[in-house]
């Protein structure tokens, strides 16, 4: 449902105390935000990309005829799929269709109607970014569909962000605790998110290709996955932990990366000797490129921050050049935090030359990473903003502007917020209340500060799981 603004605390980040300039910067920021956030909605993505006519299922510019099969099953996880599976029930219900019934993981905190669902597809609570036994039980589930399925059903996949901690199925010899330990150990490395998963992958039945293995080895049913990506790049192998993709990683990587981070000793014996066992050939690789049991998949990257960028330059432009200065945005967060303003300013002086009578807007995409070394509250964008304004706060600002940097799920970190806005205001209110930003630095304590200041955007679930997002205006 599109609601006038999905951002709960629009009206205090538009307080009485900004001047003109500030506070129509502020708005214009916020409502790009919003643009982004409403086109990365799950249940927009799917309904433009799916739709039956008469019997044929039509999936971006493919038909599959619904004539050639018996039955239909939908599988799937991820902070996306409930709302995916709103949208797909909805496309089923209103055209003459197969019965369809199945299986989802979903967050265990996601807010549900479940008046809005069928009772065909059983929604089940699982837990992110550390997986209990729930997400077990309901992955084993699909698992069992899909071992019971005929070559002439069709399975439909809902794939997206988060998956890869909701749909856990380890290998066998790996307890469900020896998993969650090593996903906790990952997390709090400063691993990215493709090296984080290059491991979850070959710890997983699941993961990996291996879905697809296990259809193809069986049944051979036709499977069709519908893809959200929340990763830098859209690597199919890479959102939810590609299930039903080719992996481009191996054994050795994950070695390698367990090296990178001193992981090596940490983690379970149990998970160490199964990479190992890999490398030597004990365990079976995941399936690669030119693996047969991807025959009869057909995967479909249906969204990514792609398609925000595109809702908020569309917005912006209007008031701004905008320039997409970045969609690769990695790296430690902090680091890129204090890098920032030299970015901005470089863009600033070359664009002043040549455009003296416009405004400059930048939007940048990616996923950022947090070394975590204290025991506050925050999130990998606050965190970002929180280095900026520690860079920046002794330099002389001689333009207007104002940054969100956001995470476009609703929830960063340990935080309840999305990510936070900072702009000129925020640093009259660092040098008259004399705060000392790293203390909340040293502590990874961003979101703290951020409430302190009333700059937090909160949200909620958004229900929506792509790349984060910087909008930065100048003026």
């Amino acid at each position: 449902m599109k609601l006038d603004s999905y951002i709960k605390n629009r009206n205090a980040l538009l307080s009485k105390n900004l001047d003109n300039a500030q506070l129509k910067l502020r708005k214009i920021a916020l409502n790009a935000l919003d643009k982004a956030i409403d086109a990365v909605r799950p249940e927009n993505l799917i309904k433009n990309s799916v739709k039956i006519e008469v019997s044929k299922l039509i999936v971006n510019n493919d038909t599959f005829d619904l004539k050639d099969y018996n039955k239909i099953y939908i599988i799937g996880g991820g902070k996306a799929s409930a709302l995916m599976l709103k949208e797909l029930e909805k496309i089923f219900q209103h055209a003459p269709t197969l019965p369809f019934q199945g299986i989802i993981n979903v967050p265990g905190n996601l807010e549900l109607n479940l008046k809005d669902y069928s009772t065909n597809v059983e929604i089940n609570r699982a837990s992110h970014p550390i997986p209990n036994e729930n997400g077990v039980k309901g992955t084993k589930k699909m698992m069992k569909i899909v071992e019971n399925t005929t070559q002439n059903d069709l399975i439909i996949c809902l794939i997206s962000g988060g998956g890869s901690a909701l749909l856990p199925l380890p290998r066998n010899g790996l307890s469900l605790n020896e998993l969650q330990k090593v996903n906790s150990l990952l997390l709090a490395s400063g691993a990215s998110i493709h090296e984080i998963n290059a491991i979850r992958k070959h710890l997983s039945k699941f993961k990996g290709g291996n879905l697809a293995k296990k259809i193809f080895e069986g049944s051979g049913a036709t499977l069709i996955s519908l893809i959200i990506s929340d990763v830098v790049g859209d690597d199919l192998d890479s959102t939810a932990s590609g299930p039903t993709v080719p992996d481009n990683t191996t054994f050795q990587d994950c070695l390698r990366i367990l090296k990178k981070y001193d992981l090596t000793e940490q983690i379970p014996v149990s998970a160490k000797q199964i990479l190992e066992n890999g490398l030597n050939l004990v365990e079976k690789e995941n399936p690669k490129n030119k693996d047969p049991c991807f025959t009869n998949v057909h995967n479909y990257l249906i969204g990514s921050v792609k398609s925000a960028v595109q809702a908020a330059t569309k917005y912006l432009k209007e008031k701004f050049h905008v320039d997409y200065f970045s969609d690769e945005i990695i790296g430690e967060a902090s680091d890129f935090g204090k890098d920032l303003w030299k970015i901005i300013s470089k863009k600033v002086e070359d664009f002043e030359v040549q455009n003296e009578n416009m405004n400059l807007a930048l939007i940048g995409s990616g996923e950022l990473t947090v070394t975590i070394k204290g025991n506050g509250i925050g999130g990998r964008n606050q965190e970002m903003l929180l280095a900026f304004l520690e860079d920046l706060k002794d330099n002389d600002i001689h333009h207007n502007f104002s940054i969100i940097a956001a995470n476009l799920d609703g929830i960063e970190g340990n935080s309840s917020a999305m990510g936070a806005l900072v702009d000129n205001h925020i640093l009259d209110q660092i040098h008259e209340k004399k705060l000392d930003l790293n203390i909340y630095l040293k502590n990874n304590d961003s979101n703290t500060f951020f409430k302190k200041i009333n700059s937090e955007i909160i949200t909620g679930p958004t229900g929506c799981n792509v790349n984060d997002l910087i909008i930065i205006l100048n003026s």
